[in-house]
This record gives C-alpha cells, structure tokens and sequence, in this order.
C-alpha cells in the first residue's frame, strides 16, 4: 500500500511526475501511498551532493524553484564574465558563459566573478588556475624571458609591453597576440654568397655580422622579420662592396671590405630598429681552376723575390772582396797579417813542426810546396 524512497545523507531526490518536476526529497525516508505513487508515473533520480558540480538536461527548470536554489549555488554568466569557483579554498572549476550549478554542502563554496572586457587575468595563485583542466578554454598564458621584451597587440593594435614573467590574457576578447623579441646579440651567418668582381673573378663569400635590437617596436612593425631583413641587407651590402674591386685588392686586406660592409649596414637596418656591432669576411673561397693559377703566380713572385735577394747578397759580397783587396795593397803590414792568419788555419791541429829562414814567408812555403812534390816524383 506504500511505495517507499530512502535517501542518504549524502544525497538529495528529484521527484519527477509525468515528466514534470515535481519536489525536492532531501534526506531521510519518504514513504508514498501507492494510489499515489505509480512507477509509470512517478519518477525518483537520487543525485550525490559529494559531487559538487550539478549538471541536469532540466537545469534551465530546476533553477526556477526555491527549494531547488536552497541545496544549490546558481551562477548566469552572461558572454563578458567568466568565474572561479572554489571549494574548501580549492580551484574546483572555471566557468565560461552560461548557467551553473554547485551544492552548497558539505563543501564551502567560494566564487570570484571577473569581466573579461579587462582582458587581462590576474591572480595571487595564477599558476594554481592555469594548471586546471578548464582553463585551457578560458585562458591564455604567455612567458616572457629575461633577456625578452615583448609587445602586447590587440586586434593588430598595440596596447602595452610586457616585462618578464608570466601574463595571462581571457580569451573571447578580440585577437591577442603577444610578440617576443630576443633583446641579446645575435650573430647572422651569411654564407655561400657567390659574388664577381670588378676582374671578373667568381668568388663565393662568407660574411659574418654581430647585431642587435634596440627597438623592438620598430623590429615588429616596420619589417615582418627583422633578422631575415638584416640577412637580405647584408646581402646586397656585400655584394655592392666586392663588385667595386678587383680580386688582389679584395685579397690583400678583407678587413677594409668588412667595414664598408658594416658602415651601409648599419645604416639600412637601423630604420627597422637594429644595431650592427661587428662584421667580418670569414672567407675568400676562390674556383678550383682560378686557385691553381694564384699559387702559380705566388711561386713566381717568390722565386723573383729570391733571386732578387741572391743577386743582391753577391754584388754586396763582391764588392766586400774588392774593399779588402784594396786595404791589403795599400797596407803591407795588414797584408802580413792576413798571410799569418792564413797559415794558422792552413796548419790548425797539424803536429809537424816548421823552421823558416829569412825572406818573404809565402815564398819560403811554396818553395818547400815544391821540393816536396819533387822528392814524390
């Protein structure tokens, strides 16, 4: 004769009767006569407040009863709020536009309400709200290095520059685009450039250039991509500089062609915002063909470099000769001297013993020279 319905502490009843809400069953026994309750008619959906989001097809209804709003926390965000629910001081849920639904109990709630027309997001536990699954679709974070600066744009237009750190941005509130720009120096490598010059020569060239961003402003504005800017400037700086001269001037000082280099370069990029510290050619790299004919020509010019040398050190050497003749037959008594000198290193370490009689001693020698070719015959 009854029908009988336990619900749990833990629990609330929705009673539906054909179709229609019909009450809120809170805890505890609820006993039904059976002309009044019929299983084709009678309809009873036990739900966990321990869940504490509330979702149901029939929300939109629910919402409408007293009874209903008692046991629920209700949020209508329109299209420019979104919302941080907390529980037990715990990020439970992020809420975009619409209606929601929490149990007041056997949690606190606690909800913080923003407008996102302040597209900016901040919050003492910024990283506790971006590391929720929900937040994803309501929020976008970027990180700005320490050696960054980055311009903040808003539907192409420019509202701010971000320090370093984390900014976090609601999404839903028009295109927000944050662009970062390396503030530390940068090197570019222009290699492989395949240049002629003024003698026709075909020269393939490497070009080294040091820079930096000054402005970043005009780095993002003025040029789509200012380091392929500078890559094409230094490109036709070089090209301009070793069209002018000829392959023995390029070879015999690089350092003068780099700062031409550098003068026009720095002048071109600094209307996109960028500073050229340094620029060196880092190599020279000439045809196979032309590098045979080079070595050829600086084994020529060295080969007359030596006979050049050759021929000098002879005539200084003759003419050393011809200064000694002179002295020794203006100076008998240095001519005697040069003679005993000679005979010292004649007989240097010669154990024969030698007597001399009076008269001149080289004639004394060559006559013992020949007596001694004498007595061999």
């Amino acid at each position: 004769m009854f029908g009988l319905v336990r619900i749990h502490q833990h629990e609330l009843g929705l009673h539906f009767r054909h179709g229609d809400f019909h009450g809120l069953l809170r805890p505890g026994r609820h006993r039904f006569l059976s002309r009044l309750y019929s299983l084709t008619r009678d309809r009873v959906e036990i739900v966990s407040t321990l869940q504490t989001r509330f979702t149901h097809a029939l929300l939109d209804v629910l919402a409408q009863r007293p009874d209903v709003r008692e046991v629920l926390l209700i949020l209508d965000l329109s299209d420019v709020e979104r919302a941080l629910v907390f529980k037990d001081d715990r990020l439970e849920a992020v809420c975009g536009p619409g209606r929601h639904a929490f149990f007041r109990t056997p949690y606190t709630l606690r909800v913080e309400t923003y407008n996102i027309n302040e597209f900016r997001f901040e919050h003492p536990q910024l990283e506790t709200v971006l590391a929720h699954p929900e937040a994803g679709r309501h929020l976008h974070g970027v990180e700005v290095q320490p050696h960054q600066e980055a311009v903040l744009f808003r539907d192409g237009k420019q509202v701010g520059r971000l320090a370093e750190g984390r900014h976090v941005f609601f999404k839903g509130t028009g295109r927000i685009e944050v662009k970062a720009v390396d503030r530390r120096e940068q090197v570019a490598d222009v290699a492989g450039q395949e240049i002629m010059t003024a003698d026709k020569v075909t020269l393939r060239v490497n070009l080294l250039v040091t820079y930096q961003v000054v402005d970043v402003l005009a780095a993002l504005t003025v040029v789509a991509d200012h380091a392929q800017a500078l890559y094409r400037e230094a490109q036709l700086a070089l090209r301009a500089a070793v069209n002018g001269r000829t392959l023995d001037a390029l070879l015999a000082d690089k350092s003068v062609v780099g700062n031409e280099v550098r003068e026009t370069l720095a002048e071109r990029v600094k209307t996109f915002g960028v500073a050229v510290r340094s620029v060196g050619l880092r190599d020279l790299i000439l045809p196979g063909d032309m590098k045979a004919i080079l070595n050829q020509v600086i084994e020529a010019e060295k080969q007359a470099e030596a006979n050049l040398i050759r021929r000098r050190e002879e005539t200084a050497a003759a003419r050393s000769q011809a200064n000694t003749a002179r002295l020794l037959a203006e100076n008998p008594a240095l001519a005697r001297i040069k003679e005993l000198e000679a005979l010292q290193e004649i007989l240097a370490g010669a154990k024969a013993q030698f007597v001399f009689g009076s008269g001149d001693l080289i004639t004394q020698l060559r006559g013992l020279i020949q007596r001694d070719k004498a007595d061999d015959g």
